[in-house]
């Protein structure tokens, strides 16, 4: 797990990991949710990990945008 760096901490988030056609994302409650490409589209996977990466705004897409996970924990 990579730990994502959000700057204003104020993300729910503490950390992902991604394949190419996916992102694994950790949120502080404990809880994971994977979002695959053949769910939401290889556009919205490259957003969501170029966001990840980044360290900021990753929370909102996902509260905003709700993309489709293909599994939770």
């Amino acid at each position: 797990m990579k730990t994502y760096t959000d700057g204003d901490n104020d993300s729910n988030i503490m950390g992902y990991d991604y394949g190419e056609s996916w992102i694994r994302v950790y949120f502080k409650d404990n809880s994971e949710y994977e979002y695959a490409g053949g769910e939401v589209g290889q556009y919205v996977i490259d957003q969501m990990k170029y966001l990840a990466d980044s360290g900021e705004g990753l929370n909102s897409f996902i509260g905003k945008n709700k993309p489709k996970y293909s599994s939770k924990r």
